[in-house]
């Protein structure tokens, strides 16, 4: 018999209770912030107006709100993400620190549609089949501006590995890619934005192991003309 459950049967980030734990310490508060969360941050304080909107996506459980309020960014915070159970639990935590749970859906980055005026979207591309469709999303989708943290080098290169971290030695696989900066800066541009790069501050352009492949991590910042 063949079941529409396979995107969620075949999703890692289902599968893995050490990664649901530290999300729930986050949006509690509990964990040391992300240090991309709070260089993105910095990043949006210069172009936010009280009232601007600001979607996460692939926002895991929201965390990324922590750091818009710990600097007193005068945002409207949204987030979404493909995990339901990532999702559950922002809903679960966050509106204890004054965020409503209907903030935060459960959403495939193809299947959103409307118009926010920022988005900021961190380690999520690198993971998935490729970026083309759901940057388009997000371009189409921002109104001032998109900021994007992935893993981008001079050269792009593909792998579909195991994650060995999952629950019970799932035998599951995720993407582990790194994009050509320069071929996602002139895809950025076509869509009417300027682009600049920001060296990321955890890494400051070295590589870092992330389930065992390197990753190289890099900010682009792209502002709409």
């Amino acid at each position: 018999m063949i079941h529409g459950n396979g995107w969620s049967n075949y999703c890692i980030w289902e599968h893995s209770t050490t990664v649901r734990e530290l999300y729930a310490r986050r949006c509690r508060r509990e964990e040391e912030e992300m240090t991309c969360h709070a260089q993105a941050a910095e990043l949006l304080a210069p172009y936010v107006k009280p009232g601007d909107t600001v979607l996460d996506v692939g926002c895991g459980s929201g965390a990324f709100y922590h750091s818009l309020k710990r600097r007193g960014l005068p945002v409207e915070y949204y987030g979404i993400d493909a995990a339901p159970s990532l999702i559950a639990i922002g809903r679960q935590y966050l509106p204890a620190y004054g965020l409503a749970p209907e903030r935060l859906r459960v959403m495939r980055i193809e299947d959103m549609d409307g118009a926010v005026d920022h988005v900021v979207c961190l380690n999520v591309l690198s993971n998935i089949d490729n970026y083309h469709r759901p940057l388009e999303r997000m371009l189409l989708c921002a109104r001032k501006m998109v900021i994007l943290r992935e893993s981008f080098g001079d050269t792009t290169s593909y792998a579909y590995v195991h994650d060995k971290y999952l629950d019970n030695g799932l035998p599951l696989k995720v993407y582990v890619n790194t994009y050509c900066r320069a071929e996602v800066i002139r895809f950025i541009e076509s869509y009417g934005f300027s682009v600049r790069q920001e060296t990321d501050w955890r890494t400051n352009g070295q590589s870092e192991m992330v389930i065992d492949y390197p990753h190289y991590w890099c900010f682009l910042v792209a502002v709409r003309q």
